[in-house]
């Protein structure tokens, strides 16, 4: 079954496919079956051989300016609750392989916290990011509390979400919650530049380190270099890591396999 509210392009590029957000009426707002089909869409993509690197992307206008809110607005804290709408949320994060969002306009809300889920992000100018729960008498559910605070300090998480102030693409940068910013009309070329440069890796090394930096935000510095160097020694199991040292020694491009 076609899902309604996303395109999808698994073979955007060699090793790289493309997830895009498309309900440009409401603004991409991010309603229950939109998350369910991100969700489903990155599981299938998880499982996928040919594929090493997802992109993530609302198109040039908006890449989601929040929640539903028409979803919620009569909700009640046992209806929330027995919903679980979190759960969608908590098997995206569980995604093995790089998730690279390209976003342009607004990211806000559950968009801002959507774009804070993937591993790296590229702007373009127009991007502006922002938690402005606090406006209709809520606050971020969706990691936002968290996620932006590991991102950008305790003090600048703080007036954005208390004040619902947005942060401009540059703003954003600076204070290192994206990685780098485009003009608009290259957003996905240079977002898929990246999204080449990972994939070129070898997927398990891929998977294995990015465990490695997100357990860096759930740890103590002890307990992540043991995880660091358990993972390290894995990657000795792989034909990759045998491929790569032995095209380093022969100053050749190595062929990883994923395997």
């Amino acid at each position: 079954m076609q899902p309604e509210f996303i395109k999808l392009t698994p073979n955007f590029a060699p090793f790289v496919a493309l997830i895009e957000i498309n309900r440009p009426k409401e603004l991409n707002a991010l309603n229950t079956q939109l998350m369910g089909e991100i969700r489903d869409a990155l599981k299938t993509f998880d499982e996928e051989e040919t594929i090493r690197v997802i992109i993530l992307t609302g198109g040039e206008r908006v890449f989601a300016a929040g929640a539903d809110i028409k979803q919620m607005a009569d909700a009640t804290a046992i209806s929330m609750l027995e919903k679980d709408q979190f759960s969608t949320w908590d098997q995206i994060k569980k995604t093995k392989k790089p998730i690279i969002g390209a976003v342009s306009g607004f990211a806000l809300g559950g968009g801002c916290e959507l774009a804070m889920t993937c591993d790296m992000i590229v702007a373009s100018e127009t991007a502006q990011f922002g938690q402005p729960e606090i406006n209709i008498g809520t606050m971020p559910g969706a990691g936002g509390t968290q996620r932006l605070t590991r991102a950008v300090g305790k003090v600048r998480a703080m007036e954005m979400v208390l004040t619902g102030k947005f942060i401009s693409a540059e703003e954003a940068f600076q204070a290192g919650l994206i990685n780098k910013i485009v003009p608009v009309e290259v957003l996905l070329k240079e977002t898929l530049k990246l999204a080449q440069s990972v994939a070129s890796k070898s997927p398990i090394a891929l998977r294995l380190a990015k465990e490695a930096v997100n357990k860096a935000f759930e740890t103590s510095l002890e307990e992540g270099l043991q995880f660091e160097r358990k993972n390290f020694y894995m990657t000795f199991a792989s034909e990759d890591q045998k491929e790569g040292m032995a095209a380093f020694v022969e100053k050749r491009k190595p062929n990883f396999k994923g395997k």
